[in-house]
């Protein structure tokens, strides 16, 4: 079933559309890209990461654009430090959107760039970092396996925002 996009869609991508082109970032959209999180190809299961982290609160999120929140939330959390407080400067030094596949558990199965900072790879690379590590995400109890996506604002000290939380630019 194909379904029109509805007037808010519209509007958050026609907001989406006008950041992008404010921020001046140079990079024009790009191919897909798919990256298998490490040790999936062989069958392994990936690192858990250090045995001090504690298990994310479940996501009671019924639907993936609820679950963006809980998603985004959990990157907050996991890097306090590194969240650009307050509004954005007008001129971003990349924004990035992902695509990122959880299963029922939170951990990440893949990531997808809709629209790669190929000019800052070193973003990619540190985007990409910062969500295996922040790994397992909240579990979405009522949608089992969900593919998280989000807007990444990435300004040239390597603070971001997530587009779900963020405070605006000036």
């Amino acid at each position: 079933m194909i379904r029109s996009p509805s007037p808010r869609r519209l509007a958050l991508a026609g907001a989406l559309f006008a950041t992008l082109w404010l921020a001046g970032c140079g990079s024009s959209p790009t191919a897909p890209i798919t990256q298998p999180v490490p040790g999936q190809l062989s069958g392994a299961t990936p690192d858990p990461g250090p045995a001090t982290r504690t298990v994310p609160r479940a996501s009671t999120a019924a639907n993936p654009r609820d679950y963006r929140k809980d998603a985004a939330r959990h990157i907050y959390d996991a890097n306090k430090e590194r969240i650009y407080g307050g509004k954005l400067p007008a001129l971003l030094y990349a924004v990035g959107t992902l695509q990122v596949n959880l299963d029922a558990h939170g951990k990440v199965l893949s990531m997808h760039w809709m629209r790669a900072p190929k000019h800052a790879p070193e973003v990619i690379a540190e985007i990409e970092r910062t969500v295996l590590e922040a790994s397992p995400f909240p579990a979405a109890t009522q949608l089992g396996r969900v593919t998280w996506t989000d807007t990444w604002l990435w300004d040239r000290g390597g603070h971001f925002q997530l587009d779900t939380l963020s405070e605006g630019q000036l």
